[in-house]
């Protein structure tokens, strides 16, 4: 063994302020070469990392290692050891059966004509083969520092390709909370793979939850909105119990001087907002001291993240409004009761029922939105056949009945989904079961689930409240209506889970009473 590897030359300590470190793995039947690599590698850092070596001293006990330790950033792999090929079973172990392509491995042999370097390099997927006699303590320096690098900027890669992920899974419904969620971790996660961080990051605003300037507000009612690392579970905690003092003294700091605090691990980035929320953005676990390159990079991020997030947000505006519209427009169709909230439990109880037989989200969302409209075509019905009490007349009959017609001509024409589904909804909300309904006289499953669904809510909502020709009856009342109507008017299994789940449908009635009704409680 080369000399230069026994006696490294003696350096003067320097004091490292260490934030992590590299994990080795030295796979060696011999263990004067564990020593002395140990010895050789002892002062090395790499971006502030020290070294921290294991050892295995068979092929053997390195798959274990490997099973074991998911961050080895470098393996020393000996070719020779209780089998003549037995490093070589390793590599391919930890390549293929672990699916590990992130750790570096380098071949050491003492014994080169037992495993060629070409036909290694060609058939094994390691990073370097050298032969212990090379190995200087030089060599040995220079080939694990390539190693460490190699290995920090694939795991870099790696993070950045997580969150991109995060931010294209998104990106499919960018509408709802969770996804709005997702977005921003996969962005949080994208600085913290650029500036090395562990991941531990947090996300405050108050563009959710609450109207006012982020900082206009006390701190101390500030939330963490999304999270990474430590602070994936504390999402929708109060950020004082989420932080220690310390970290949040740094997030008063920075909320009331509008810009980017750093401590030794960690940083605080308040983020601006042309729409005068705006929020901040927390990172801790920080492996090494930001520098003035990575310093830019966090004020650019914070001056635009918070114009993305609230992107999203005007999306998700949008689709209220468009909600809110749909709803006013249906409930200005209402013509039998004046405070009636009959188009908003259709629409809760819609979304239990529809949820509950398991019905793809993406279909719930436009179930939701299209229910409103199911009576559209009662503006071609006048308001007063609505409010009759008395019998009605063949004639009046007959013009109730050409509403479901009228609204589906309404509707019919556009190419939205929700205006589709909303133009099917009009025409067969009275159909029935048993083909006895208008006005096509569809059966079964001839007529839509969306509108066998509304069918069933709208009658049962209709028996549970008052009508101008009608007191509203009893729960028990209404339930054994349904079941004499299971089969007939509605379909068996929609009718099954309503009953089952009787209270979930009542809560609703509790949840959203007519306003005439709650006026007359309330007194």
């Amino acid at each position: 063994m080369n000399d230069d590897l026994l006696f490294v030359d003696e350096v003067e300590e320097v004091e490292i302020e260490e934030l992590g470190y590299w994990k080795v793995l030295i796979v060696d039947d011999e263990p004067e070469v564990h020593a002395v690599t140990k010895l050789a590698l002892s002062d090395f850092v790499l971006n502030d990392k020290r070294l921290v070596f294991i050892s295995a001293y068979s092929g053997a006990e390195a798959k274990k290692m490997f099973r074991e330790n998911n961050d080895i950033a470098v393996v020393l792999l000996d070719v020779v050891m209780e089998t003549d090929d037995a490093g070589l079973q390793v590599a391919d172990y930890v390549r293929n059966d672990l699916d590990n392509h992130f750790t570096r491995i380098i071949l050491r042999t003492g014994q080169p004509g037992q495993a060629p370097e070409k036909d290694v390099i060609i058939n094994y997927d390691i990073n370097d083969y050298k032969s212990k006699t090379e190995l200087t303590a030089q060599k040995l320096f220079t080939v694990i520092i390539a190693a460490l690098r190699s290995y920090r900027d694939i795991i870099v890669i790696e993070e950045n390709r997580a969150g991109l992920e995060k931010i294209i899974d998104a990106s499919a419904d960018l509408f709802s909370t969770r996804s709005l969620e997702k977005f921003m971790q996969g962005i949080i996660q994208q600085l913290a793979s650029i500036l090395g961080c562990s991941q531990d990051a947090a996300y405050i605003t108050t563009a959710v939850a609450a109207p006012q300037p982020i900082h206009q507000l006390d701190p101390a009612e500030l939330y963490v909105f999304a999270g990474n690392g430590e602070y994936a579970d504390k999402e929708g905690v109060k950020l004082k119990e989420a932080v220690s003092d310390e970290e949040f003294r740094l997030c008063k700091q920075a909320l009331q001087e509008k810009t980017i605090v750093y401590a030794e691990d960690h940083l605080v980035a308040y983020c601006n907002s042309k729409a005068h929320n705006g929020s901040l953005l927390y990172l801790s676990g920080l492996p090494r001291r930001i520098g003035e390159t990575d310093k830019r990079l966090v004020k650019l991020f914070s001056d635009n993240v918070q114009i993305a997030f609230e992107n999203l947000l005007l999306n998700n505006e949008i689709e209220c409004t468009q909600r809110e519209i749909i709803e006013r427009l249906g409930k200005a169709m209402e013509s039998d009761v004046k405070n009636s909230q009959h188009i908003a439990r259709m629409v809760a109880m819609s979304e239990i029922l529809a949820r509950g037989i398991q019905m793809d989200e993406s279909q719930i969302t436009t179930l939701r939105l299209a229910i409103p409209l199911h009576d559209v075509g009662n503006s071609h019905v006048s308001s007063y056949v609505f409010r009759k009490t008395a019998p009605l007349t063949a004639e009046e009959i007959f013009d109730i009945r050409q509403h479901a017609e009228f609204g589906y001509q309404i509707l019919k024409d556009s190419d939205r989904p929700t205006i589709q589904l909303a133009a099917i909804l009009a025409k067969q909300h009275h159909e029935r079961w048993d083909g006895s309904g208008y006005p096509e006289g569809l059966k079964e499953e001839e007529i839509a689930l969306e509108s066998r669904i509304a069918a069933l809510v709208d009658v049962f909502d209709a028996l549970l409240n008052k009508r101008p020709y009608k007191e509203a009856w009893p729960a028990d009342q209404v339930a054994a209506t349904l079941r004499t109507e299971r089969g007939s008017h509605f379909d068996p299994q929609l009718v099954d889970y309503l009953l089952q789940n009787f209270d979930s449908f009542l809560a609703v009635q509790k949840l959203l009473p007519d306003l005439e009704e709650q006026e007359n409680n309330n007194n």
